[in-house]
């Protein structure tokens, strides 16, 4: 609750000034917020927030899903104005209908959004124009005229959005934090927002930065178009409260406008060329002359720009293929209970007048899943993957279910096969160990290490990771490494305080070795100077101050 109130009085104080900033409509020709905040420490204010994110529960952590948003939003990030600029992508829980972009290339989408978009394309294009508020640097001028420390930095950009996703959604608040939020979301939410000429640019680039990866550019119109529609037939009810994302980013008839007009001039760019080839046939090749191209030194780039394609399994151009599949986990994962989001699946059932589709049906078995009925699912999923061989969705499902029916050697199996086809493969890797890590003992705990050992040197900044990792070293008997790992997961959970006291009692074990304790020095080092200012600012971990 402290760092509730510190949030939202810190944004108040941030807010005056922001607010003054964007009552001007002149076009900005220059910012010294460059200057102010490097690449580096807008990177280290992103991953801050996103470890206040963890701690308030706000996040939804599933390697599948979050692999297959970074996926989509690496792509768009590569097509864009500033395809070497890094950028972080995560879910929200909430079925609030809001997306938005921070500091470090940070972009958040709510599950709300998501479910509520019909295809992907819709949802590539609200993740294009969220990074064009990162490449045209909107949200770094936002904090240029700022108080300059850290803490009062981070703290009223997390206050924004918390009071933002405390409007309403699934997550839990006591009557306080409500007052609070409802007495301050006007202030905060003017943290977050931008400019009509922000936004009005952000979907000038976003919508070129759709059209480059090859996504349909009148998804940004008929995805606005089809929100507005819905909120006007809701103006009649007194309770209904017009979403998040309408709010800082307001749909009007103009904007839709330009938006189709826009999507109209990127097709007229399209140039096709017909060229004739040996044997008598045609080649059809269509291009954008206009569109950004990277040069082939920019192969480097970790992100992948546009001479560097990724795996055709995931992309061919445009959509993934993969939106539904993700669209009915995420409905699963972001409801309240199983049973809630079962009841979810009779109601589609109910309103369509029509049985379930093919992925509708593999997020019913998730929920039998998750409510504890691993028989059902099993049996469930088996069928759906006899109609779709080699569909990663359903075999990840089909492997946990085995696992929690009770064929623990079919689950191994099927999961060990997988590691094979995709080595490298985070998602499989993390649900083969949770469920090795599920079904107990040290000889599954050492099986779960060798799992998740080659993830390791890329896996420092991922909770899910350290919190299986230390789990299966746990089983396998290494206590000293499973310490580092449960203070790690903590650390990057947002209990910095907690992960110093871990760290401080590990290091007092005799049997470390010497590059076990080199690194429980690092990180000491590296965290307390964190604690510290937190402290200073009135910030302490009440799970800590209790015992």
């Amino acid at each position: 609750m402290r760092r509730l109130l510190l949030c939202t009085a810190l944004t108040l104080a941030l807010a005056a000034p922001l607010a003054s900033s964007q009552d001007s409509s002149l076009p900005d020709i220059g910012s010294s917020a460059g200057e102010l905040l490097t690449p580096a420490r807008q990177a280290e204010y992103g991953s801050m927030m996103l470890r206040e994110l963890r701690n308030y529960g706000y996040l939804l952590e599933d390697p599948l899903l979050n692999d297959w948003l970074q996926g989509i939003g690496n792509r768009l990030g590569s097509d864009s104005d500033l395809p070497r600029q890094s950028y972080t992508f995560f879910l929200m829980k909430d079925r609030q209908i809001n997306a938005f972009a921070t500091l470090g290339g940070y972009i958040g989408m709510n599950a709300g959004l998501i479910l509520t978009a019909e295809r992907e394309d819709e949802m590539a294009a609200v993740l294009s124009h969220e990074i064009a508020h990162v490449t045209q640097q909107h949200v770094l001028r936002g904090v240029e005229r700022a108080q300059r420390d850290q803490i009062p930095i981070l703290l009223g950009m997390l206050g924004a959005i918390l009071v933002a996703q405390s409007a309403g959604g699934t997550s839990s608040g006591d009557a306080s934090q409500a007052a609070i939020a409802s007495a301050m979301g006007l202030m905060a939410q003017r943290q977050i927002d931008y400019t009509r000429s922000n936004e009005s640019e952000a979907d000038r680039v976003g919508i070129r930065t759709l059209a480059r990866a090859g996504y349909d550019v009148d998804a940004m119109a008929g995805f606005f178009a089809r929100m507005s529609q819905a909120m006007r037939g809701n103006r009649s009810n007194e309770y209904y409260e017009v979403p998040d994302y309408l709010r800082t980013h307001p749909v009007t008839t103009t904007r839709i406008s330009e938006a189709q007009q826009r999507a109209e001039q990127m097709r007229k760019d399209h140039v096709t060329l017909i060229t004739r080839v040996p044997g008598g046939g045609e080649r059809v090749e269509s291009f954008n002359p206009n569109a950004i191209v990277v040069p082939e030194t920019a192969s480097d780039n970790p992100l992948m720009p546009l001479s560097v394609r990724l795996p055709s399994e995931m992309f061919s151009g445009g959509a993934s293929g993969q939106f539904d599949w993700a669209r009915e986990r995420l409905r699963v994962l972001s409801a309240t209970t199983p049973q809630a989001a079962a009841r979810e699946y009779e109601s589609l059932r109910r309103e369509s007048g029509k049985p379930l589709n093919d992925a509708q049906n593999y997020g019913l078995a998730l929920a039998h899943l998750q409510g504890g009925n691993g028989g059902a699912a099993t049996t469930e999923l088996a069928a759906l993957l006899d109609k779709h061989p080699g569909n990663l969705w359903l075999e990840l499902a089909l492997g946990e279910a085995e696992s929690r029916s009770g064929r623990a050697v079919a689950a191994n199996q099927r999961f060990a096969a997988l590691l094979q086809r995709m080595p490298n493969n985070r998602a499989v890797a993390l649900t083969f160990a949770k469920v090795l890590n599920e079904q107990g003992g040290p000889e599954s705990g050492r099986h779960a290490q060798a799992v998740l050992r080659p993830l390791l040197g890329r896996s420092g900044d991922d909770p899910v990771f350290q919190q299986s990792f230390a789990r299966a070293n746990e089983l396998a008997g290494d206590l000293a490494r499973a310490g580092e790992a449960y203070a790690e997961a903590a650390f990057l959970n947002g209990r910095p305080e907690q992960a110093l006291i871990q760290l401080q009692n590990l290091k007092k074990r005799e049997d470390l070795d010497y590059y076990a304790r080199a690194r429980i020095d690092a990180r000491i080092a590296f965290i307390t100077p964190q604690v510290l200012e937190l402290r200073r600012q009135g910030v302490r971990d009440p799970d800590v101050r209790r015992r």
